[in-house]
């Protein structure tokens, strides 16, 4: 592997891959807004260990002109990406009542058109034997209270994953959606601030991972071409029973946010 361009790889689990890679002596490209000072030279350092070379291309995911010119510069300077992955997202954890219907628009414009836009960009330049990578999240499988603008625009990440599996996997261009639970970066430690106490509560039932703990196991499954990567055996564990036991799972959701609402009272719209 020579190529590895990611989205939203100036910070958060976008910048954990980044940097294995680089260890690795592979080329990065980081497309994303801004890449801070310091995560810049946490880029650098890794570069320098493994003798491989990085570069930012700056670029709003959910301009679609954008994100293809940068994705044209990129492939540019380090040619044909072998794995190209789209981590660039954001979060938003309010109940339909609080949210406004602009807040549900741009959650869906970044993380669900943002993955269209990564992957009609980088589409046309990947070659048999190369893998597309999108970034969902365990929501996306089992969504959370609070989560109707971000587990929407999840599952909606999921299901384009599944479709462009079917659409690019006979010509050799391999597909994984990478659907982590929560992971303590500067995102979630925001969600955390400003997000609802019943889904903070209900998360737990996943866990929270350590973030190089979850980089390693996604890059660990991603080298072994794995479809659906969910790290950590209490996100597997979640997933699983919520896909295999709908019923089951929503039982125990609805039950713990019934205990949960006396704790934290809901006031009814209206």
């Amino acid at each position: 592997m020579n190529h590895v361009m990611i989205t939203g790889g100036g910070s958060g689990l976008g910048l954990g891959m980044a940097r294995r890679y680089l260890k690795r002596g592979i080329s990065v490209s980081v497309l994303d807004l801004v890449v801070s000072n310091e995560n810049q030279t946490l880029l650098t350092q890794a570069a320098n260990e493994g003798g491989s070379h990085w570069a930012f291309f700056e670029m709003d995911i959910t301009d679609d002109a954008a994100v293809d010119k940068a994705v044209l510069a990129a492939v540019q300077k380090f040619d044909s990406p072998d794995l190209a992955i789209n981590s660039a997202g954001v979060a938003m954890n309010k109940t339909l009542a609080d949210m406004k219907p602009a807040e549900f628009r741009k959650v869906i414009d970044i993380n669900l058109n943002g993955s269209l836009h990564f992957a009609s960009a980088v589409a046309p330049h990947l070659a048999p034997g190369s893998r597309l990578a999108l970034v969902a999240s365990l929501a996306g499988i089992t969504s959370n209270y609070g989560y109707s603008a971000y587990g929407a625009s999840k599952f909606g990440v999921l299901g384009l994953a599944t479709t462009l599996r079917y659409e690019y996997e006979p010509l050799g261009i391999h597909l994984s959606c990478i659907c982590p639970p929560e992971v303590h970066t500067p995102l979630v430690d925001k969600e955390r601030l400003e997000g609802n106490p019943i889904a903070r509560e209900l998360k737990k039932t996943a866990g929270c991972m350590d973030p190089d703990e979850a980089c390693d196991q996604i890059v660990a499954a991603l080298d072994a071409g794995k479809w659906m990567i969910i790290p950590s055996f209490l996100g597997k564990a979640t997933g699983f029973v919520a896909r295999h036991m709908p019923g089951l799972f929503n039982g125990y959701i609805q039950m713990m946010v019934k205990k949960l609402m006396k704790q934290y009272p809901v006031k009814i719209p209206g």
